[in-house]
This record gives structure tokens, C-alpha cells and sequence, in this order.
């Protein structure tokens, strides 16, 4: 074998060896119902983070069964990204590797995975944007009104804080991640009903993980006061855990705390009076809305019925969306959201601790 033989032979053998590694590696989860090879009616979908506990639990599980409903011969492919936007990029690569036809994709960093999202389209790849809006030339996008979640966080803050919503009451805002397209939606509706009303004097991001949260909680207390914070805004769930901890700690029982994601934790603590407050949006209508526009996409049908909105992404491109409503909740609809929808049941919630909070909350 020549040298220039060899260089090849070695150049394509690193090359499968990192699409090895971005498929079995811990960083991210990695599996499929199809095995290696393509499929004609293969579909991809792409999941940002293992800490969150809607996508292993509801999202990958209800977008997966439409799938099959829809299309009972079609391939599933899923992988997890853990987090990390380089594992992601790898993993679109390993889909294009593998001959998907459509992928769907909630992207860790919207704007890092643009060129990942063009290589894919580049191969006639079609691409859904799933519950965050990634940049690039996708095909379709599907989330809820993520502005009218941070709205509806803030007016749920102020209405638990009751006549303690003064300008100069003051307020502790952890915000996600930054590299995330919701999480500034997030913060531009909370802000637009708290500005003014309240006194946001400590805001820092919290990176959607509990423990940085909890390390910004304790730093706003440090800074302000633990007898001076009168609300805290969490943007999700998973951080508010981290914070509800932080507050124990220092003594603040009293403050109302938000939320968003209505995680089972969550909906506990709002029994237990340690959270006033979490968004609920339900994971079924949004998996099955990204599984329905996945198979139009496969079978070369128009989309217009199922994404009737336009968006512009962050990199410009004009996208056809669909938008779901969320909806705030509190001690007195849980009854009315998750445990109706079967998201939870009565006894997966009112377990031990929790039993007496439920009685007096009706829940039986």
C-alpha cells in the first residue's frame, strides 16, 4: 500500500471512529429502532439536555408513538445531547451519516447548530424546530408562546406576592440559559409585567441546572438580604428545586417562588407551599404537532394546515410555525391540568409527605 493509500485508509478510519464516539458516548444517549442503516421513512429526533424531566419521560415517549400511528413502517432515531452543543452537531452528523430523512430538534445552542441544520438540508434533509427555535433553514417549528409563558410567570408572581407587589419590593430573577432562543422569550414577558411593578434587583442566568441556580440564590441573598427578598422568578422548574433548597436554608418560607415545566417535584412543592407557581405546557399536543409535521415532511405533503404562523429565526429565515398556549399552574387546577391529562396520577403526587397538603388541596 502506498503512502497516499494509507493516508486515506487512516484519514477515513478517524473519521468512523468520531461518529463512534458522538453516538455511544456518555455525553449524549444515543439509540434507535433502525439499527446503522438509512431508510427512506427514517426520522430523526435530537433532545437538548438529560436533567430536564420532560424529555426522556413525555416528550421522546408521545412523539415516538405518533410516529408509528402515522407512518407504522417509518425508522426512529433519537439521540440525547446531555447538554452539550458540540455533542449535538456530532449527532446531526451521525443522522446524516445514518440517511435520515427528517429530523427534529431541540437545539441545546440555536445559533452554534446552524451550520449543523444547513449540512443536513445541504443532503435534502428536512428539519423540524422542536419547542426552541433553532437558526438555519429549517422546514417548520413547533413550541408554545414562549413570551406569553415568561408573562404569565410574572403576573403568577405578582399575584402571590398580593399587596407586597411594590416598586420597591424586591425581587430575585434567575433566568436559563442564554444560548437558548426561549429563555430570552422567557425573560422579555416576565419582564414586561414585572418592570415597573416590582424591584428586579438581582438577575442572573441559571443555566436551566439546579445547582448554579442555587449558587446565584445564595448569592442574591448574600448581596440583598435574606429579610429583603420579596419574590423570586425561576424560569423553569428544575432550577426552582435548586432555589426552593437555597430558601429552606436560609430561613425564607414566606416568598413565592415560580416555575415553568409542571416536573412532578414541582407540582409537590406548590402542594407543600414552597412553590406558588409553574407553568404547565402540555408535552402531548406539542410531541405529536412535531411527529404529525415530521411525516408531512417525509411524504412530501404541505405543512400549512399543521404550521399556519410564521416566525423569523435568529439567523432571518422566515419559518412556518405552530404556537400552543400554555397555562399557569397553581394549588387549584392541578386537578383541572396534569392529573386530567394524566401527565400524574393522584398517587404518584400525594406520596408520604405530601399526603396532608393533597387533602386539604381536595386531591384524593
Amino acid at each position: 500500500m502506498n503512502a497516499t493509500m494509507r493516508r486515506i485508509v487512516i484519514g477515513t478510519t478517524a473519521v468512523s471512529m468520531a461518529f463512534a464516539v458522538a453516538a455511544c458516548g456518555k455525553a449524549g444517549d444515543d439509540d434507535s429502532d433502525s439499527g446503522s442503516g438509512g431508510s427512506d421513512k427514517s426520522i430523526g429526533l435530537l433532545l437538548p439536555d438529560s436533567v430536564t424531566t420532560r424529555y426522556a419521560k413525555f416528550d421522546k415517549p408521545y412523539f415516538d408513538a405518533k410516529v408509528k400511528e402515522l407512518c407504522a413502517d417509518c425508522k426512529l432515531e433519537y439521540a440525547n445531547a446531555a447538554g452539550s452543543a458540540a455533542t449535538q452537531a456530532q449527532q446531526v452528523s451521525s443522522m446524516i451519516t445514518k440517511g435520515v430523512k427528517v429530523i427534529a430538534i431541540s437545539a441545546v445552542d440555536s445559533a452554534a447548530i446552524k451550520s449543523s441544520i444547513q449540512a443536513a438540508v445541504d443532503k435534502g434533509i428536512k428539519v423540524v424546530a422542536y419547542d426552541r427555535l433553532a437558526q438555519g433553514p429549517v422546514s417548520a417549528y413547533i413550541s408554545f408562546d414562549n413570551e406569553k409563558v415568561g408573562q404569565l410567570q410574572g403576573q403568577s408572581l405578582l399575584d402571590a406576592m398580593g399587596d407586597k407587589a411594590t416598586p420597591k419590593a424586591k425581587v430575585v430573577m434567575i433566568n436559563g440559559l442564554a444560548s437558548d432562543p426561549n429563555a430570552a422569550l422567557f425573560k422579555k414577558g416576565a419582564h414586561s409585567v414585572l418592570d415597573g411593578k416590582v424591584d428586579i434587583a438581582y438577575e442572573q442566568a441559571g443555566d436551566w441546572d439546579d445547582k448554579v441556580a442555587a449558587q446565584k440564590m445564595s448569592a442574591a441573598i448574600t448581596q440583598l438580604g435574606a429579610k429583603n427578598i420579596a419574590g423570586v422568578y425561576s424560569a423553569n422548574d428544575g432550577m426552582a428545586g435548586g432555589i426552593a433548597t437555597v430558601l429552606k436554608g436560609a430561613g425564607i418560607s414566606t416568598v413565592p417562588l415560580t416555575g415553568q415545566d409542571a416536573e412532578l417535584s414541582s407540582i409537590q412543592r406548590i402542594l407543600a407551599g414552597t412553590q406558588a407557581s409553574t407553568i404547565y405546557k402540555a408535552y402531548k399536543p406539542e410531541a405529536d404537532g412535531a411527529a404529525e409535521l415530521a411525516v408531512a415532511l417525509l411524504d412530501g405533503k404541505s405543512i400549512d394546515s399543521l404550521a399556519a404562523t410564521k416566525l423569523t429565526s435568529g439567523s432571518g429565515d422566515e419559518v412556518p410555525s405552530n404556537l400552543l398556549t400554555p397555562v399557569t399552574l397553581n394549588k387549584d387546577n392541578i386537578e383541572d391540568t396534569v392529573i386530567k391529562d394524566k401527565l400524574y396520577t393522584v398517587a404518584e403526587i400525594c406520596t408520604g409527605e405530601f399526603a396532608a397538603a393533597c387533602k386539604t388541596a381536595g386531591l384524593q
